[in-house]
């Protein structure tokens, strides 16, 4: 069996992208049509009924691209949408949570995970109800980091006020003992490298758009729909606006060949 149709991803803005370059590397065969609702970034500072009818207007407009199986390349809207998003979508729905929960157990030594995200995803409580889920001996801290996504869609991956924020954000965690620490937003990953020098390689990383990544490899396995594997899959990208640094940030950060930017209006808001 092969199934051509796109893999659908969506994010508030670029840090998606991150889960992009993972599905690129993981699955190079796939076509995946990448939508960023760059009008109303970021989402992290919402309230979760705003976050949930951005999230259904966005999985609307991927599925009548006729996509396959939609992933919600969003932390944020993982944590609020994802319940109501599986039980009214007609493909297979997936996010960044689960994945990215299960990655930090197996990481850990410890047994004390740190995670850092939006305010909507922390206040949401997500990754401690997952973790806790799966191990709940667990001891968790989690940080809302909101400044990081505005730095980040700015480009500002090296500078001396994003190192000076992240340095804020991370001494508490670290301070609480900390063994491993999940990137709990899509955004983050592009900051891996100025994060890491201010956990003195006693904390490990983990990469909640990699693990994603992997997720969509075992649910289109088991649900047989993977493309055939000859040849390059196709990428297209759609954004609600025009962007700003969108291009710039994407090609230095994660090297990927973004072609014409398609733009789509949201015209027809989702009802709950």
């Amino acid at each position: 069996m092969s199934d051509a149709r796109p893999i659908g991803v969506f994010d508030s803005g670029i840090g998606g992208l991150t889960v992009v370059k993972a599905l690129r590397e993981l699955l190079p065969g796939e076509n995946i049509f990448y939508l960023g609702d760059t009008a109303r970034v970021p989402y992290g500072g919402k309230s979760a009924s705003t976050v949930e009818r951005y999230s259904v207007e966005m999985t609307d407009m991927l599925v009548a691209e006729d996509v396959k199986t939609v992933v919600i390349a969003c932390n944020s809207a993982s944590a609020v949408a994802l319940p109501k998003l599986e039980q009214t979508l007609a493909v297979p729905v997936i996010g960044v949570i689960k994945p990215g929960a299960q990655a930090a157990l197996a990481a850990t030594r410890n047994r004390h995970v740190g995670v850092i995200g939006t305010r909507a995803t922390i206040k949401s409580g997500a990754y401690e109800r997952e973790l806790r889920a799966l191990n709940p001996d667990v001891r968790i801290s989690v940080r809302a980091c909101p400044l990081l996504v505005p730095l980040i869609e700015e480009g500002w991956l090296d500078d001396e006020l994003t190192n000076r924020v992240i340095a804020r954000y991370l001494e508490p965690l670290t301070h609480d003992g900390i063994d491993t620490l999940v990137l709990g937003c899509t955004h983050y990953p592009l900051l891996a490298d100025a994060i890491a020098p201010f956990l003195a390689g006693k904390v490990q990383l983990v990469d909640s758009a990699r693990n994603c990544a992997k997720a969509v490899e075992q649910l289109l396995d088991q649900q047989s729909l993977r493309a055939s594997r000859k040849g390059e899959g196709i990428l297209q990208v759609a954004l609600t606006d025009a962007p700003d640094t969108f291009l710039g940030v994407a090609r230095r950060a994660l090297q990927l060949e973004i072609g014409e930017l398609q733009l789509r209006e949201v015209l027809h808001p989702a009802k709950l």
